[in-house]
């Protein structure tokens, strides 16, 4: 298992290789790749800000990550969250799952990231035209979470 807080960019296949390639029962991996849009809720962003509580934020993470092995069969995951100045296109976070069926791993990256948005200590702060501002959670994210009971 993999959980990464960091501010320097990755390589999306070399991580998701790195998940498979020294594990013969991996049958499936299933990814999700967040990046910076250059707009939200109507207005431009030029860049976004992202800020944690280190040591707290990689707990939250480890215990969403065994929740989900908790429910499903998992065999590796790989979560990386970015910090620091971004810029729209960059990566933010990566979460991938390794399993031996398609389903676990969909079910169980899909719950990773639903709770990631909503669970980790992770704060935005946006620049638009109108200045900088905070990005306030998002009624969907938590509906999205609620789902899983």
């Amino acid at each position: 298992m993999k959980i990464s807080v960091q501010t320097e960019a990755f390589d999306l296949a070399a991580e998701v290789a790195a998940l498979y390639q020294a594990n013969p029962k991996v049958g499936a991996v299933a990814s999700f790749l967040g990046l910076v849009r250059d707009i939200n809720e109507g207005q431009g962003v030029s860049a976004m800000t992202l800020e944690h509580y280190p040591g707290m934020t990689e707990k939250a993470l480890a215990r969403i990550v065994e929740d989900a092995r908790g429910r499903w069969e998992v065999l590796d995951v790989c979560v990386i969250h970015r910090v620091g100045p971004l810029y729209p296109t960059d990566p933010i976070v990566l979460v991938a799952v390794a399993s031996s069926h398609r389903g676990d791993a969909f079910a169980a990256c899909e719950f990773i990231m639903d709770f990631l948005k909503t669970r980790a200590p992770f704060w935005k702060k946006e620049a638009t035209p109108a200045g900088e501002q905070w990005v306030d959670a998002r009624e969907s994210d938590e509906s999205a979470a609620a789902r899983w009971g």
